[in-house]
């Protein structure tokens, strides 16, 4: 009898040692709170890993001045694609690692010439995006690295959501580790410069971020090529059929749009922003970073639905699947609302340590506060967004970005800010409106239910 009161502790602790150590299990039965919580542990700190990458640079390059910051600001980029899960909920892992490296040879195709066009062109394009003279001398050689690069950037998102997908979140969190403790050492040596290794500036926090990232990579086709995941990219794997290339291009493809639409709302609104000069970039840089870091573990809960949804669907069982989502919502509002309040009440102090432009804090510390403001919209709308990727309908999600972004939040920013003169501020607002119609939407349309007859 005595043992019992501990059971629930050792249980506890049991299951978080799983999501860290690794484990693979069933989510399509069992408590629908205990999968919520053992995919979302390595995913939070697979997410937390990704964001510490972006704070160290900006750590750095923030003792470089406002030109710097608004450089690596300007610079940013981001890739997804989901597939696999859909596989391995159906029980499939050998159409899973086909899957798996058509999405890899898909993603070659689509980042290479990305890549290119970025060398050839960093000027220009940081021109394009409103990057004063200052800053394109600055910044145009860790312009070319970064993009460059960005097969690196884009494999790691890939093949982590490979992982994710199939249940191997504690994979992704390794790796996204591993690239993110080589950077933290790198960052500091190649931009001051260590002994025989001379200071690069800026453009040494490019050379270590994609050096970083590329070893990342190596280390997850290991991890493929072995097969310590779900997932196992074998010989027999490494083969192209018209049928999975079919299903890859049907969901990917509306996921590249999806990105795409996200993205390029995300440079018109650095773009309105760079009007009000390197200070204002400079700040909106820092708050992001901010931002984005303390919404990473928000994230670790909206891939774990994301998962539980496709994994669920593909073992026919769509009821526990919505109620997954129903209670990563609930969790994900309960964290982001706590967030929220203590990055209003502490915003000018986090933004502080990461420059000495008073400008810039002042832009930096107003932004972190008003877009905190939509957390609890965050937490709500990223979770349903999340579920239709992971039921692999992607189309949905592409058209609440439209919507919500282009034809909502990208008219309201320019008006607010030009018309209404609200300047920088008005940006601001409009990404927190944006947000709460994110949330409006995605619920709307998930309440529905035409994701549960998804055919990918």
């Amino acid at each position: 009898m005595s043992a019992s009161p501990e059971s629930p502790q050792r249980t506890l602790w049991t299951d978080i040692k799983a999501a860290v150590v690794g484990s693979q299990q069933d989510f399509t039965s069992g408590s629908i709170g205990r999968a919520v919580l053992v995919l979302s542990i390595p995913m939070m700190l697979e997410m937390i890993g990704q964001s510490i990458f972006g704070i160290v640079d900006i750590l750095f390059v923030g003792r470089l001045g406002e030109a710097a910051l608004a450089a690596v600001g300007l610079t940013e980029s981001l890739l997804y694609v989901v597939f696999v899960a859909r596989r391995i909920g159906e029980g499939k892992p050998e159409q899973a690692a086909q899957g798996a490296f058509q999405s890899l040879i898909l993603g070659l195709v689509v980042s290479l010439p990305f890549a290119l066009l970025g060398v050839a062109l960093a000027p220009q394009l940081l021109g394009l995006l409103g990057a004063q003279p200052e800053t394109v001398a600055v910044g145009s050689s860790y312009t070319a690295i970064v993009l460059g690069g960005s097969s690196t950037v884009f494999f790691l998102f890939l093949i982590n959501a490979i992982f994710r997908g199939a249940g191997d979140a504690t994979l992704a969190m390794r790796a996204l580790w591993l690239a993110n403790g080589l950077n933290i050492i790198l960052d500091p040596i190649l931009i001051f410069g260590w002994g025989p290794i001379p200071a690069m500036g800026v453009t040494g926090a490019g050379v270590a971020t994609t050096v970083a990232r590329a070893i990342g990579v190596l280390y997850q086709l290991h991890l493929l090529s072995r097969g310590v995941g779900r997932v196992h990219i074998s010989r027999r794997a490494m083969t192209l059929s018209r049928s999975v290339g079919r299903r890859l291009l049907r969901v990917a493809g509306p996921g590249m749009l999806q990105f795409l639409v996200g993205t390029c709302s995300w440079l018109v609104v650095v773009r309105l922003v760079a009007l009000f000069g390197n200070a204002a970039v400079a700040g909106y840089t820092i708050a992001v970073r901010i931002l984005v870091f303390a919404l990473m573990p928000s994230w670790g809960m909206a891939n774990a639905a994301a998962t539980l949804v496709g994994q669920n669907l593909g073992a026919g069982k769509p009821e526990r699947a919505e109620r997954s989502v129903w209670i990563a919502a609930g969790a994900n509002m309960i964290f982001l609302g706590a967030v929220g309040v203590l990055l209003v009440i502490f915003a000018r102090p986090l933004v502080e340590p990461f420059t000495s432009s008073a400008e810039a804090v002042r832009f930096g510390a107003d932004c972190v506060r008003i877009v905190s403001y939509s957390y609890l919209f965050f937490a709500v709308g990223m979770v349903a967004v999340q579920a239709f990727n992971g039921a692999g309908d992607t189309a949905t999600p592409t058209w609440i970005n439209l919507l919500c972004y282009w034809i909502f939040e990208l008219p309201l920013a320019y008006v607010l800010a030009r018309h209404l003169d609200w300047g920088a501020h008005g940006v601001f607002w409009a990404i927190t409106a944006a947000q709460g119609a994110i949330a409006l939407v995605g619920v709307l349309a998930f309440r529905r239910g035409g994701w549960k007859h998804s055919t990918v």
